[in-house]
Parts: structure tokens; C-alpha cells; sequence
């Protein structure tokens, strides 16, 4: 068993010195990225876009948000899942009580059944958009923009190259729930590598109409489960590019149960297997950081039972090595993301001792959730999504089985996102 072990904590040594890496260059694009951003007079009309299902506990907030834009020529448009959502209330109160007028709201008229009621909506949005937009800008209702959020998602985009612009979520790592905390530090992980392999977030994600047109990403969303994921591979087959805009990385300050996040989380890594070129890179990270680590240690707690003191002490020390150091990446990474939200206003996240020392219990925990869950993904015939269920059969073969309006109830397990 030594011989294992050793071999063991050196794979999880060089994975450990890959993380911090990865993590450095995060780390250095927050630190090195300055906003210049586009006077009113060049920045191009856009129509943003958020779809409804559903009242998200901060759906008055983000609606508030985008209608005070810093932003001389953008409409906000709303579809609703129907007229009866609870989201539709909230909408019409906020656009009375703010007295918009750049807002249009409508039901979604028609329910296609190869695709994602998300997708839907987005289809009649963008249909009903005349040729004076020139972006889109697509954004979940559990984010609350600041005033230059469009501004500066949309001027990166004055480069020919660059066809879409995305930022990123951000959790708290001070809530209260268990589901909470490991979806912060799930997430901590999850926003440097989506980063790194380029993957969009539909949160925060604008794209350039005539792009929309020239790549056919419309068809593609006409028969997806999602939206986002497949940005990045559609545009890179016309040499287009998607920028990345670390000042747009969001705090979502929702709390979340455990089951809600852990299946939330199996979807998030379905939609990466089906529309995400290196899909099999994401398989690799999960094998040297989550099912590395859990392996010594089961190592370590045999070595222990058996006798066997130098395999049980290695095995122990790397593990816990390898915790602590995953420990101070989080701390680094916090550090860094929190300049970026409060260069935007947001409030300074004071991290007390008894919350580190949660969050350092809570690594390997995180870990196994996290392996449990991609494990499940790479069956999941059907998905639940808002009350919806669909069938998936490939990356372009999905069905919704049967429609039903929104039930309350379903509010609490899953409004991590918008539709």
C-alpha cells in the first residue's frame, strides 16, 4: 500500500500545484482588467432580455436594477411564462412603481415542445426585435445589476473579434443554509473553471444580433435544454470570440437547501456534457480534484484499520494538506472577488474565524457532493427543471413531456435560476 499511497500524493501534489495556477491566472485577469468604457453616442440599442417562471425572492431587485441603467438606449423585455405567474405581478407593480416606460411585457405565446421553455421565451423575444438592435443582452432574475452593468457588458463588443461578453456568479460565504455553503464553494471552483474553458453564463451574457443571425445560434437554442453553454463552441466555429468582463461578476445572495443545490448542480453539469466541447477536460478536473483526494483518504482510514502507520500518517498528511491549501485558494480568490464588488458598491464580506473553519469542514463534504452529482449527470434521461420535466435524449434531441403552470410550492427546491 505504501507504494500506492506515494503515488498517490504526488498525483494529488501536481493537481494541487494545477489548481493554484488556474487560479493565479483568475486571479490576475480580476486585478488587471480596466473599464474603458464607451461614451453614450457609440454604444449600440439594446433590447435586454429576462424570462420569467416563477417569483425569485429577488425578482423586485433585479427588475429595479435594469431599469436604472446607466445606459442611453437599451428596452427591457419580459416574457412571462403567463399572465397568472406570480412573476407577472411583481413585474407590472415594479414598472408602475418606477414609471418605465422602455419596458415591454408579454406571456409566452407559444410552448415549443423540442426545447427548454427558457429557450422559448428567448425565440420570441428575439423575434419580435426590429433591425434598430444591434444587442442583446440576456440576464437571470436573481441578478441585481449595478448602473454600468450593460454599459459594461456591451463595450467590449465594439471589437470586430469579439461577438458576446459574459461575467460570472458570486455566492456568500456567510449563509446560513448547509446547501449554502457548499454551493459557495463549489461555486469558487466552478467560476475558475468556467473561465478557463470559456463557458458563458446566461446571468450576465450579451451578444451582437447580426452573430445571433451569421452563426444560427437561434436554430441551436430552437431544440437546446439551455441557453448558455453552447455560446462559446457555435461562435468559435466562425472565429468569433467571448470575452469575459471580470468587473460583471454578480453577488447572488440567495440562501439554498442542500437537495435544491445538489440537483440544481447535476443539471448545470448535464447541460456541460451536452453542449460543451471540452466537456471531457471537465471529467478530467473532477478526477484529480474531487476522486483523487476522496480515494487517499479512504486510503488513509484503511491504512489505519489494517496497521499499517506510514501508509495511514501519508495518506493523512496529504489529504489534510491538500484541504488546507484548497482552503487558502478560496481565501485568495474571495480577496480578489471582493475588490470587483466593491468597486461596484457592494459591502465588504467580513469572514469570521468560525466561518473559515466551516468552510474548511466543509471542502471535503463539498467534494463528495460534487462527485455524486457528476456521476448522476452522465445518465440523467430526464430533468426537472421548474416544474417542467424533459426528456433527454442527445445534445439537440430534447422533449418536454408535459406542461403545467408554475406551482408556489416549487419555488423553495429550485430558483437558482430565472426559467
Amino acid at each position: 500500500m505504501n507504494k500506492l499511497v506515494i503515488f498517490l500524493s504526488q498525483a494529488l501534489s501536481i493537481s494541487l500545484a494545477i489548481q493554484v495556477c488556474l487560479s493565479l491566472v483568475f486571479l490576475w485577469r480580476l486585478s488587471s482588467h480596466k473599464n474603458n468604457l464607451l461614451p453614450d453616442q457609440q454604444l449600440p440599442k439594446t433590447a435586454v432580455i429576462l424570462c420569467l417562471r416563477g417569483a425569485d425572492p429577488f425578482l423586485g431587485d433585479c427588475l429595479k436594477a435594469l431599469l436604472n441603467q446607466n445606459y442611453p438606449y437599451y428596452d427591457l423585455k419580459l416574457v412571462v411564462d403567463r399572465m397568472e405567474d406570480p412573476a407577472w405581478t411583481i413585474a407590472t407593480k415594479t414598472i408602475e412603481a418606477e414609471g418605465a416606460t422602455n419596458v415591454q411585457i408579454s406571456p409566452l405565446r407559444i410552448i415549443r415542445k423540442n426545447c427548454s421553455l427558457k429557450c422559448s421565451s428567448l425565440l420570441q423575444a428575439v423575434s419580435e426585435l426590429d433591425d434598430s438592435y444591434k444587442v442583446i443582452a440576456l440576464v437571470d432574475a436573481d441578478t441585481i445589476a449595478h448602473p454600468n452593468w450593460l454599459r459594461e457588458l456591451v463595450t467590449p463588443l465594439t471589437n470586430p473579434q469579439v461577438g458576446a461578453t459574459t461575467g460570472n456568479r458570486w455566492y456568500l460565504p456567510t449563509g446560513n443554509n448547509l446547501g449554502s455553503l457548499v454551493r459557495y464553494i463549489w461555486n469558487v471552483s466552478a467560476v475558475v473553471q468556467m473561465y478557463i474553458y470559456k463557458i458563458p453564463w446566461g446571468g450576465t451574457l450579451a451578444i451582437k444580433t447580426e452573430v445571433l443571425h451569421q452563426t444560427g445560434l437561434l436554430d441551436k437554442w430552437g431544440k437546446a435544454l439551455c441557453e448558455d453553454t453552447m455560446v462559446r463552441s457555435v461562435l468559435g466555429k466562425y472565429k468569433i470570440q467571448v470575452r469575459f468582463v471580470p468587473s460583471l461578476i454578480m453577488l447572488n445572495q440567495e440562501e439554498c437547501d442542500l437537495p435544491g443545490f445538489r440537483y440544481w448542480m447535476k443539471r448545470q453539469l448535464l447541460c456541460s456534457r451536452l453542449y460543451h466541447p471540452r466537456w471531457l477536460a471537465v471529467i478530467g478536473n473532477a478526477i484529480f480534484t474531487i476522486f483523487l483526494p476522496t480515494i487517499l483518504m479512504l486510503l488513509s482510514l484503511a491504512a489505519l484499520f489494517t496497521g499499517q502507520w506510514y501508509a495511514a500518517a501519508l495518506s493523512f498528511s496529504s489529504y489534510g494538506s491538500y484541504v488546507v491549501a484548497l482552503m487558502l485558494i478560496i481565501l485568495f480568490l474571495e480577496r480578489g472577488v471582493q475588490q470587483v464588488l466593491q468597486f461596484h458598491g457592494q459591502p465588504r464580506t467580513q469572514l469570521s474565524v468560525t466561518h473559515i473553519l466551516k468552510m474548511l469542514m466543509g471542502i471535503p463534504f463539498t467534494q463528495w457532493v460534487s462527485g455524486l452529482a457528476m456521476l448522476s449527470s452522465l445518465w440523467m434521461p430526464k430533468v426537472k427543471w421548474r416544474g417542467i420535466t424533459y426528456q433527454i435524449k442527445n445534445s439537440w434531441r430534447i422533449r418536454l413531456l408535459e406542461y403545467r403552470p408554475y406551482q408556489v410550492l416549487e419555488q423553495s427546491v429550485d430558483r437558482h435560476t430565472s426559467l
